[in-house]
């Protein structure tokens, strides 16, 4: 397993080993203990699947309270995924890394707690898989704009199909700050 750091510190890319002969492919996508000494260090609670068409975009969301570490691989497809910096304090707030998972590249991000999470599919379908290190709280939902300014995005699709929650999304600027993550040193 390759891990690379990214521009924001926490959020990793992670490309497993992949194993290929005449039969197909194996790879093993999680393994507590070589993941936990990769950086990896989250106990993880609940797992999810999503299936979107082209031009979907998702995000961006996050939890807080009950902040959630996640890792995200794709299992059909590709996708554009990001990862953007919401802590109140954080050297790098305001600031955003992304990357192209697919399952040809077998590539992973994790994304560490008080960051937003997105990502828009580039293939003509994409089946998104994420671990996640709380359960889904609605009541610490939040919704982030996927074209707020401050965060300035560079999605590469155009006109994306967004849900209507996803179109509500608050911009960071409008957060209340005690609502937004703080930044742990």
């Amino acid at each position: 397993m390759k891990v690379e750091t990214t521009s924001l510190p926490g959020v990793l890319l992670i490309a497993p080993r992949v194993f290929s002969d005449t039969r197909g492919q194996f790879l093993e996508t999680y393994n507590e203990p070589r993941y936990r000494e990769a950086g990896v260090a989250s106990p993880f609670v609940q797992d999810n699947v999503s299936y979107s068409r082209a031009n979907v975009l998702r995000g961006l969301h996050l939890q807080q309270p009950d902040a959630q570490t996640k890792l995200v691989s794709v299992l059909e497809g590709e996708i554009f995924d990001v990862a953007a910096d919401v802590r109140i304090g954080s050297p790098t707030f305001g600031k955003w890394t992304a990357a192209r998972l697919s399952s040809t590249n077998h590539h992973q991000l994790f994304i560490p707690e008080g960051f937003a999470h997105g990502f828009a599919v580039l293939s003509d379908t994409a089946v998104v898989h994420y671990k996640c290190s709380r359960l889904y709280s609605p009541e610490s939902e939040l919704t982030i704009r996927w074209d707020d300014e401050q965060l300035a995005i560079d999605w590469p699709i155009e006109n994306p199909i967004v849900s209507e929650k996803d179109a509500a999304g608050l911009k960071v600027s409008t957060i209340l700050r005690d609502r937004l993550p703080r930044f742990v040193d």
